[in-house]
């Protein structure tokens, strides 16, 4: 063989495949359009992702037509062997070419096969949960109790040292460190009766045996059964996120807003006794606006006239004893410190103490606080929230051991009948978790179908023919098959992660159909060729060789194509570690549908396609034959 004829050949071979190539490559890029346009958590995770791949793809795409042709002609030289030398190929062929002729023979058969495992992996779909995000285990745990919002320092610094003496007995758990109130900084607003206490877990292989990090949340939480306290279990960095995204620091809050904070606390203690006992609801408690203690002093404008005195002076007095009066300035070098003076912490925190407070009046003498005021413990919102504007309360609760979708959907069921009859300027909303999962799966409902589109379209641009695009883009659902048996087997709740594994499976299923059709179309430009294109000279037996000849055809690369997103992905369903456990459902529909679609793509489509072209055949007495090599 001469050089000219080598590039010849393989200049023939990739203007045979190239536009297959460049626009599978083009879909899978557009199938990741979905990615880009997620907000919030989900778009921040998982863009990175769908950026590299576009960049990466966008350049193969381009080294396909240009780059590739080039280096196959440097090295594709000296003596070459054609498939049937190959005795890997030979050896896939003498298995694949029974197979596929049985579903050809057999085809009502295969058919029906194919229709009745897509039909029952929708109800297999439909009956999985959903959730924003899968679960990341951190490694640690955060226990967040919330105790009466009254509590003083020394029962919550006595309390603190309990729980964490409690949380130490665990055999589990490597070191705890617990924080009442607020931090110094401005970011943590934290009152005192809120606290946060950071586990840190020894090592999986120390645990005890067949225990997992559930198992030790349960047992800590029967363990730490305080009266007074309401447990709450999270994770650090989670629970961060969430407050700083939605002002909620569990996985689901309902927000009620109004104009009265008793109106609105009574309600959310309303809402919590319709939700107790819900399958899979944790940790519910409403966030308290009254319980709060406030010193009140209110002043016998009668008595301070009958002592000569205003009211300016008995609130100097007060201010003086118990905020403190700034009395001068000291100056340390370029820094200053305003000196303050007040009464002692012991006298401050004595009622009787604070009523004995001595006023100076201008003719009788310094006289006793309470004798010109009256003085007591008033009740009071601890802490006033509000947003949009209006008044907020916050009933809050974790969800375990059930999805977050099925858990907020029954609770929403529930409180129904509560909502309509709401007072006239009262209204709730659901946040947290749930707020993201609502947003993101409205994302992701908008988008998909312009998706379809536009992979559709470049379906139609790579064949030029509408029912050539539709047999590639039918793989699609039956991609779907697997990747709806491997979630459900393996008990994944439906998330964003799995929706990303299925838009990445879509166009993998598409790649390996336009290789399929782009053979099967040149077994039929063979078949023109040699017996011309009419009903007398083409039979249906000739119709069955030649396809099942284009459907052997190159079987080696595209079972190559499959392997390797199956070697690719496989590794992850053992992978250990942080971070595996939302690889996981990324990975899970990716590998099911691999192997569906390529089942479909191997032994479906070449039977398809060969009855629509006998249907050509008796009605148009010809074939209707795609020129894919341009």
């Amino acid at each position: 063989m001469t050089t000219a004829e080598r590039i010849k050949i393989i200049e023939a071979s990739c203007k045979q495949v190239g536009r297959g190539v460049f626009f599978s490559t083009l879909i899978i890029v557009a199938s990741f359009l979905p990615v880009f346009l997620l907000e919030g958590q989900e778009g921040k995770l998982f863009g990175p992702l769908a950026w590299t791949k576009t960049f990466i793809l966008a350049i193969d795409a381009i080294l396909a037509v240009t780059l590739a042709p080039v280096l196959i002609s440097f090295f594709l030289k000296g003596k070459l062997r054609t498939d049937d030398r190959n005795p890997l190929n030979r050896g896939l062929e003498r298995i694949y070419r029974p197979v596929l002729n049985w579903c050809v023979t057999w085809r009502k058969t295969t058919l029906t096969i194919n229709v009745v495992a897509l039909i029952i992996s929708i109800p297999l779909l439909l009956s999985l949960g959903s959730e924003f995000m899968p679960p990341l285990d951190e490694g640690s745990i955060l226990f967040m109790p919330v105790t009466q919002p009254d509590v003083s320092n020394a029962e919550a610094k006595q309390l603190l040292q309990v729980q964490d003496k409690i949380i130490k007995s665990i055999p589990e758990v490597k070191n705890v460190l617990g924080k009442a109130g607020r931090a110094n900084t401005a970011t943590d607003n934290s009152p005192i009766n809120m606290t946060e206490t950071i586990i840190l877990l020894k090592p999986k292989d120390e645990w005890r045996k067949g225990i997992k990090k559930e198992d030790i949340i349960n047992e800590l939480n029967a363990k730490l059964q305080i009266p007074g306290v309401v447990n709450g279990w999270t994770q650090p960095i989670i629970n961060r996120i969430n407050m700083l995204s939605t002002g909620i620091r569990t996985d689901v809050g309902l927000k009620v807003y109004g104009q009265n904070l008793d109106t609105i606390y009574a309600l959310s203690n309303q809402m919590k006794q319709a939700l107790q006992g819900l399958n899979g609801v944790k940790d519910l408690y409403v966030d308290p606006i009254t319980g709060g203690k406030y010193l009140d002093i209110q002043i016998d404008k009668d008595a301070i006239a009958r002592y000569g005195l205003s009211v300016d002076d008995v609130n100097e007095v007060v201010e003086s004893a118990l905020g403190g009066k700034n009395l001068t300035t000291t100056i340390e070098g370029r820094r200053r410190f305003s000196v303050n003076l007040r009464f002692a912490q012991d006298y401050r925190n004595n009622l009787d103490e604070i009523k004995r407070t001595l006023v100076q009046t201008p003719s009788y003498g310094p006289v006793p606080l309470s004798s010109v005021a009256d003085i007591k413990i008033s009740n009071g919102p601890a802490m006033i929230q509000s947003e949009n504007a209006l008044l907020r309360g916050t009933v809050l609760f974790n969800v375990r051991d059930r999805d977050l979708g099925s858990t907020v959907q029954e609770a929403q069921g529930r409180l129904n009948s509560m909502v309509k009859t709401l007072p006239k300027g009262y209204y709730i909303e659901w946040s947290g978790q749930y707020e993201n999962l609502i947003r993101a799966e409205r994302t992701l409902k908008l988008i998909l179908p312009v998706v379809l589109i536009i992979i559709f379209a470049c379906l139609y641009f790579a064949f030029h023919s509408i029912r050539e695009a539709f047999f590639s883009l039918i793989s699609i659902p039956f991609a779907l098959i697997g990747g709806a048996y491997m979630v459900y087997f393996f008990g994944v709740h439906l998330s964003v992660a799995v929706a990303v594994g299925f838009i990445a499976l879509f166009g993998i299923a598409v790649e390996t159909g336009i290789v399929m059709v782009i053979y099967l179309n040149d077994a039929m430009q063979q078949l023109v060729a040699s017996k011309g294109n009419s009903k007398e000279k083409i039979t249906k037996e000739d119709l069955k060789e030649y396809v099942m000849n284009g459907a052997v055809k190159r079987l080696r690369p595209k079972l190559m194509t499959v392997c390797v997103a199956l070697f690719g992905l496989v590794p992850v369903l053992w992978a250990t570690g942080t971070g595996s456990d939302v690889m996981l459902p990324i990975v899970l529909p990716m590998i099911g549908g691999v192997l569906t679609s390529s089942t479909h793509i191997l032994l479906v489509t070449p039977l398809i396609f060969l009855m629509v072209k006998e249907y050509e055949l008796k009605k148009y007495s010809r074939l209707e034959v795609l020129d894919v090599k341009e």
